[in-house]
């Protein structure tokens, strides 16, 4: 080693002395002095734990100042080294004394030579981190991976098809237990970790935002904010509270209030979901406040997701007012969209004569007669069809739902003719309607002969709810709890828990109206209608409540009656006009504004002409479920779902999921950064904080431990574990931790390899492309990290197939912390020129893959312009600010795809034995 004063070297037995000052050469000792800790230290000049730091041209060199100026050249000067840096607007040289002292070895280049190193583990970590990214990063399936919901060919179309659109814009009105929630959660955990979206606002019932709450914290592992009036009123500054969250969740009725609606049309927001949307009322004549609100808000913000289940619910022209908040331009004319609906039956023929192979006549001019059957039929549901803002899903359709048995229930009648009443609880005294009403002592009797099954009650009212749960508490002596809209969130919730709970929870769940909607007990099997609601589409929310996807069982709807009453009336009216206690129905709105007159005749009193209302009910829903099968609702199925698509996706889901490969990942992360783990069961650990980590890659882990799984089926069985999926916050964390970090960066090893002379070096090192882009512009897909591994020996020659990674590091072996600096500094020209070799050969193949990926991401954007711009012709509902947006992201995209580099992720040296 060649020493002078003033040079500055650092101490690789101790890094954190920082970088010293060569203060004094007396003979056979050097003596540096360390001004980041005010220490002094002497070293036999022979054998000095010291190495030379010195840049290169293109490094960052940090100075004493604080400033960051890249290193333009470098020039030595009576052994001292001057750095010609690029200052503000002009060059100027900087003596190596004018370092920062607190030194900081960023990259693996200076890493190795200053023979600041790590185990082969932390090299192969590294390794295995930027390969598990960059498959990741090709899938394609960004925002799919790692949701704690089961992989259901129409949820994944569904989440697919919107959440990879530029500020999507549709109506989500799967048919109830479809999961229309878990749709919106996927279409928004995809658009958040796109980057498309950042800040969402979403607006549910009161009595749906804990549920809300908790889905997306369970399911998606998004902490959204839960906005009241309260937590308005908390800000002391003036400003915007919405402002101080990027997700927030809130009730629809907190914007009763004029000044929260001020607020949030202030705030500025990516995207909107609205559940239940069906409740803001809506009329040629009269438009509510908070519908009127929800216009305000869909012309500003970008994104919006509408949820319902029941569209029509409140007629044909309040589902056109709900589409039109969607796309104002393309629903602009009631008259045109119901025109536009009598041709779907035209459209549904033509498509299952394609289906069949047939030729046929009619095509539209703009569709190639001799393209395939496939294309044909894609081009006609692209341009002809429902499904760019509307999505709804039918049970019949998707499949999996358990059969529905009705139990009617004749009660004796009652000589009080107020019993004669749809709901007689409503106009007697609670106590004396406790005594009187039949129903009553029925439901005792009932729920004591289903012990120990779990039965869910739904009525009209809260107050008939309360009445009855107190009366089977404490008369009856039935565990039961109450569920209505009277109680808090956190009230219902804690009812909805005891009612789940097996062992010694409720029996019976006595909900109000509220219970039909939102909530999910699939874990009963009875269900108890106490009275019925007086429209179809509410008696499906309730039935709905059990009949989902995930019930095993068959389901009992209990119906009980006073026979020759208005209950009766609406039960055979259900039940023999429409059948709909054992089979869903989507006309439920439409069959009923057919027959509202005459059934509230009947309703008020029955008269001889009901058996013929039933016959036509019966008569007409055959024919309307016949109509839209054939016209609208098979129109909207084929749109709404292509199930091969669905399967296919969730097959490429699983693929890349592998358990087994992420809980070999999760087990090298745990094992070479300090976190303690050990085996739960199959696939899945306990963690707990490690007293020496080496990097901090779970934070969030509790002092007590957590238990993890990587596996789905088990994170769907077992919701108390933590399903660590590659996309969970937590993973990906780890691994942008990884490869940020200096762990790993640089290793220096030693192995016997045949045929092979001792002395003999190996460099192995990791190239990795970088790129600064918004994420929003996908473009990880055509220019991903692409990880390259070069083997190169002491000549420069590739060796790369000939010694795989794996091999290497079965077989390589650490060496004493001494020899490698003496290696080192023997080797520093011989280093520098294999990275240099490296770096090289790397950065042509760069150059080509920026090129291919430039061509590919520019025909994949031009065919997609190309396409919405053909399709807006003849199918308005594709907005023009979707086409802009695809222009710019294409000229945003392929400027930033020039700027990518290839960046050094680590070197290993290798001596033979």
């Amino acid at each position: 080693m060649s020493f002078a004063i003033g040079q500055r070297w650092l101490s690789h037995a101790d890094s954190e002395l920082g970088l010293g000052i060569i203060v004094e050469l007396d003979g056979r000792r050097v003596s540096v002095h360390f001004p980041a800790v005010e220490e002094e230290r002497t070293y036999a000049t022979e054998n000095a734990p010291l190495t030379r730091v010195k840049l290169r041209e293109g490094d960052v060199l940090h100075t004493r100042d604080g400033r960051k100026l890249q290193v333009l050249a470098i020039h030595e000067e009576q052994e001292l080294l001057i750095y010609e840096v690029a200052g503000e607007g002009q060059r100027e040289l900087l003596a190596e004394l004018d370092m920062d002292d607190h030194i900081d070895l960023a990259t693996p280049r200076q890493r190795l030579l200053a023979s600041q190193y790590d185990s082969h583990a932390a090299f192969a970590l590294r390794m295995a981190t930027a390969q598990h990214i960059h498959r990741l990063q090709q899938s394609g399936l960004r925002g799919l991976l790692g949701t704690r919901t089961a992989l259901l060919p129409h949820q994944l179309y569904v989440a697919n098809e919107v959440g990879k659109r530029h500020a999507p814009r549709v109506l989500l009105a799967d048919e109830v237990g479809l999961g229309k929630t878990i749709e919106a959660g996927m279409i928004l955990h995809r658009q958040l970790l796109s980057g498309d979206s950042r800040r969402v606002l979403i607006m549910v019932p009161e009595s749906l935002q804990f549920q809300w709450l908790v889905e997306m914290r369970r399911r998606f592992n998004l902490n959204f904010a839960l906005f009241d009036e309260s937590r308005l009123s908390e800000s002391d500054d003036g400003g915007n509270p919405f402002e101080d969250e990027q997700l927030v969740l809130c009730s629809t009725s907190l914007f009763l209030d004029a000044n929260a609606r001020a607020l949030a049309l202030d705030a500025e927001w990516d995207m909107l979901i609205v559940d239940e949307v069906h409740r803001l009322a809506w009329s040629q004549v009269e438009v509510s406040e908070d519908f009127r609100f929800l216009q305000d808000m869909a012309e500003q913000v970008p994104g919006l997701l509408l949820l319902t289940a029941t569209p029509e619910q409140v007629g044909q022209e309040a589902h056109f007012a709900r589409l039109a908040l969607l796309d104002p331009e393309r629903f602009h004319d009631f008259t045109a969209f119901e025109e536009e609906e009598s041709q779907y039956k035209r459209w549904s023929s033509l498509m299952d004569a394609l289906d069949r192979g047939e030729d046929v006549q009619g095509l539209p001019s703009d569709i190639d007669p001799e393209a395939p059957s496939e294309r044909q039929i894609a081009a006609l549901l692209d341009r002809y069809g429902t499904g760019r803002v509307l999505f709804r899903n039918a049970r019949a359709s998707v499949g999996g739902f358990p059969t529905r048995e009705m139990l009617p229930h004749p009660l004796p009648m009652v000589e009080n003719p107020v019993y004669q009443n749809l709901y007689p609880d409503l106009h007697v005294d609670t106590e004396l309607w406790l005594q009187e009403d039949p129903r009553v002592a029925w439901l005792v009797s009932q729920l004591k002969s289903l012990r120990p099954q779990k039965v869910l009650v739904i009525c009209a009212t809260a107050d008939t709810a309360l009445a009855l749960e107190s009366y089977l508490q404490l008369r009856a002596g039935i565990r039961s709890a109450a569920f209505h809209e009277q109680l808090s969130l956190v009230e219902r919730d804690r009812a909805a828990a005891y009612f789940a709970e097996q062992e010694q929870g409720a029996q019976a769940l006595i909900c109000s109206e509220i219970g039909g909607e939102g909530r999910n007990f699939q874990f009963a099997q009875h269900l108890i209608l106490f009275d019925l609601p007086e429209h179809p589409d509410q008696l499906e929310q309730r039935i709905g409540r059990l009949d989902r996807i995930g019930q095993r069982d068959r389901i009992f709807i209990h119906v009980p009656y006073i026979e020759g009453s208005a209950q009766e009336t609406l039960m055979r009216w259900y039940h023999e006009g429409i059948d709909l206690f054992r089979s869903s129905c989507s006309a439920g709105d439409m069959i009923l504004n057919q027959f509202r007159s005459a059934l509230d005749e009947q309703l008020r009193q029955q008269n001889d002409r009901f058996d013929e209302l039933l016959q036509e009910t019966a008569r007409f829903t055959t024919d309307t479920r016949k109509e839209l099968s054939e016209g609208r609702d098979k129109l909207l199925e084929r749109s709404s779902c292509n199930t091969e698509q669905g399967l296919s996706l969730g097959e490429a889901i699983g693929e890349i999921e592998d358990p087994e490969r992420l809980g070999s990942f999760l087990e090298q992360l745990c094992d070479v950064t300090g976190v303690e783990h050990e085996e739960h069961s199959k696939n899945s650990s306990v963690l707990r904080r490690g007293e020496q980590e080496l990097l901090e890659i779970f934070p969030e882990v509790p002092e007590d431990g957590c238990t993890v799984t990587v596996s789905r089926d088990q994170a769907l069985q077992r919701e108390d574990w933590i399903f660590l999926g590659w996309e969970h916050p937590w993973m990906e964390n780890a691994m942008s931790t990884v490869l940020g970090s200096a762990l790993g960066q640089a290793s220096v090893g030693a192995m016997s390899l045949k045929g092979v002379p001792g002395g003999s070096r190996l460099y192995e090192l990791l190239f990795t492309v970088s790129l600064s882009a918004p994420r929003a512009l996908g473009l990880q897909r055509y220019l991903p990290l692409a990880p390259q591994r070069i083997l190169l020996d002491a000549n420069g020659r590739d060796l790369s197939k000939l010694l795989t990674h794996e091999r290497l590091n079965e077989r390589v072996e650490k060496i004493p912390r001494g020899t490698v600096s003496k290696v080192v500094r023997q080797l520093r020209e011989e280093i520098e020129t294999r990275i240099d070799d490296a770096e090289q050969h790397f950065a042509s193949e760069l150059e080509s893959r920026q090129a291919l990926a430039a061509e590919s991401y520019s025909e994949q954007l031009d065919e997609e312009i190309a396409r919405l711009s053909s399709l807006r012709k003849v199918n308005p509902s594709i907005r023009h600010e979707e086409i802009e947006n695809l222009k710019l992201r294409k000229e945003a995209g392929l400027a930033a795809l020039s700027t990518a580099r290839a960046t050094l992720q680590g070197v290993r040296l290798v001596i033979t034995r």
